[in-house]
């Protein structure tokens, strides 16, 4: 191996979170510069996904490598590649999921596993020998990686929406698990084959169910109010509490949600009372103001007995939560609503 290969091996083993950290600053640079629409964003995405092309063509590149060169290149070299790659990714999208998880939701358990995924990159025994020896968990995390980053990116580089984002990133993260998977089963027999698409299939199938537990990655609230009125594009005082008397005239739910420059996304106001659905409203809001898209919806019909709780989940297309809005109906003889 020549020697400045071996001096940044060494290197890169005396300081591994220095990658992480590169990552995670440059996760924070390309979230500071979508929020201020400044398309350089786009380009530190799109060298992020050009390095996972490098790392799913790994294999075909080292023989042609081999081939042309003569000489192959260092397996430590690639392993620590690979690791690099995963540190630059997962903390290149922590700092967009860390702001748009709705942390009292099930996307706490996402995000989680997110974070831990990325601490058990920059901490080598986990990473090679508790994680990389368990060939089906290295290929488990390889998977939600890529997944996370083009959840992150597909909006910035292509201004897709997020029910678009999520869908394609879904579908490319299945068709990427089939051949790690037969690496790791291969197909001896017909049967087995079948058992492998099926196993993909239900990758697919889990990540569509549990799609409310992912965070839509490249929007989140700026402002939200519940209010009994809207005026100049600008909320009453936020209620948390109201008398049943005084929502008679309707209550609004007001949101002001960033989205990515070049952005249109279709969201939903879905009024819940005492967890169940009694209204769903459609919005179409745009990407690109830095205090983030204004949009309400306006409810006037109440049942005939309002007192209880009552939520407004606000969600994409295809149920992912952007964020909830709680407020407490009360009788009249409770604590006062706003004045």
């Amino acid at each position: 191996m020549p020697l400045y290969l071996q001096r940044l091996i060494e290197l890169i083993k005396r300081y591994p979170g220095v990658i992480a950290l590169g990552g995670f600053i440059s996760g924070v640079g390309s979230f500071i510069l979508v929020d201020r629409q400044e398309s350089l964003a786009s380009w530190i995405a799109i060298v992020m996904l050009i390095s996972w092309i490098w790392l799913m063509m790994e294999n075909t590149f080292t023989k042609v490598f081999a081939k042309v060169f003569k000489r192959e290149i260092p397996q430590p070299l690639l392993r620590y590649a690979t690791q690099m790659i995963h540190q630059e990714s997962l903390f290149f999208v922590l700092p967009f999921f860390f702001v748009t998880t709705t942390w009292n939701s099930g996307q706490l358990v996402f995000t989680g596993i997110l974070a831990a995924a990325g601490l058990i990159s920059i901490i080598d025994p986990l990473y090679y020998k508790w994680l990389a020896p368990r060939r089906w968990l290295y290929l488990a995390l390889h998977t939600l990686t890529l997944f996370a980053a083009l959840l992150t990116a597909l909006p910035i580089i292509l201004h897709l929406t997020t029910s678009q984002s999520f869908k394609l990133a879904l579908g490319i993260a299945m068709l990427l698990s089939f051949p790690s998977l037969a690496s790791s089963f291969p197909i001896s027999h017909w049967r087995r084959g079948i058992m492998l698409v099926v196993m993909t299939l239900a990758v697919g199938a889990g990540g569509w169910m549990l799609r409310s537990w992912v965070p839509p990655a490249t929007l989140w609230l700026t402002e939200v109010a519940v209010s009994t009125q809207v005026e100049n594009r600008t909320p009453g005082k936020s209620l948390e509490q109201i008398k049943a008397s005084e929502i008679r005239a309707g209550l609004y739910a007001f949101t002001a949600i960033n989205a990515p420059r070049g952005l249109n996304e279709r969201i939903y106001h879905v009024w819940q009372f005492e967890g169940k659905e009694v209204d769903r409203i459609a919005l179409d809001i745009h990407g690109g103001r830095k205090e983030g898209y204004r949009a309400w919806t306006h409810k006037q019909n109440f049942p005939g007995n309002p007192v209880g709780r009552w939520q407004v989940r606000v969600l994409t297309e295809d149920g992912q939560v952007i964020g909830v809005l709680r407020f407490k109906v009360v009788d009249d003889g409770q604590a006062p609503a706003a004045e």
